[in-house]
C-alpha cells in the first residue's frame, strides 16, 4: 500500500480497491503515521511536497465530472494577476453542489458545448485535472463576468493575447459556443486594432 502511496501522490479509498487492497488498513496507517489524511477520502505520504495547484487536484477527485474554469483556469495558465483563494469548478446541471470544507469550492453550471469542449488535462500531484483551455476560458470569464467583474475578463483578455496564448479564431469558436460572441466583439477588435 505504501509502494502504491510513492507511486499516487493522492491516494482514495477506491484506489485501494481496484488494486484488490483492503480499505481498513487506510485509518491503521493514518494512526501509525505512515499515511495522513489531507482531506476526507484523500491520504497522502506524511511530509510529500505540496504542489502550487494540489487543491485542484483534490478537488478532481471528489468531483470528477467536474472543469476547473474561470480564475483558477486562469492561474493555472497563467494569465492575469489573479489569485483565487477558492477552486472554481464548472459542473452539470442537476448536478449536487459538493459539500467540502477544504478547499472552499465556488460551482457554475455549465452544459452542452460549453461543457464538453476546450478541455485539457494537466497532470497535478498524479492526478489528471480537467481545465477548460486559455481561449475558453477567457470567453467564459465574459459569459460570466457578472460573477467575476468585466475587468477581470478584459485583463485575461489583454494578458492572454500578450503572451501569445490566444488566437483570435478559437476566441471566436469559444464565443460563439458560449453565445457571447456579441459582447466579446468589440473588445476583441480593440484587441487586435
Amino acid at each position: 500500500m505504501l509502494a502504491l502511496a510513492e507511486r499516487q501522490p493522492l491516494l482514495r479509498a477506491r484506489d485501494l480497491t481496484a488494486e484488490s487492497l483492503p480499505t481498513a488498513m487506510l485509518s491503521r496507517l493514518v494512526a501509525a503515521g505512515k499515511l495522513e489524511r489531507v482531506a476526507r477520502g484523500i491520504y497522502s505520504l506524511p511530509g510529500q511536497a505540496l504542489s502550487e495547484h494540489r487543491s485542484l487536484a483534490e478537488v478532481s477527485l471528489r468531483m470528477p465530472r467536474g472543469v476547473v474554469c474561470l480564475l483558477s483556469a486562469l492561474r493555472v495558465h497563467g494569465i492575469g494577476t489573479q489569485a483565487p483563494f477558492e477552486v472554481w469548478l464548472a459542473i452539470p446541471p442537476h448536478t449536487p453542489t459538493p459539500r467540502t470544507d477544504q478547499p472552499v469550492l465556488r460551482v457554475v453550471r455549465m452544459s452542452g458545448r460549453a461543457l464538453t469542449e476546450g478541455i485539457e488535462h494537466f497532470e497535478i500531484d498524479g492526478v489528471q485535472v480537467p481545465v477548460f483551455n486559455a481561449a475558453k476560458t477567457v470567453a467564459d470569464c465574459f459569459k460570466f463576468r457578472n460573477k467575476i467583474g468585466l475587468d477581470v475578463a478584459l485583463e485575461a483578455l489583454r494578458d492572454g493575447w500578450a503572451q501569445r496564448k490566444l488566437t483570435m479564431d478559437a476566441l471566436w469558436h469559444y464565443a460563439a459556443v458560449n453565445r457571447v460572441s456579441n459582447v466579446m466583439r468589440p473588445y476583441l477588435e480593440s484587441t487586435t486594432a
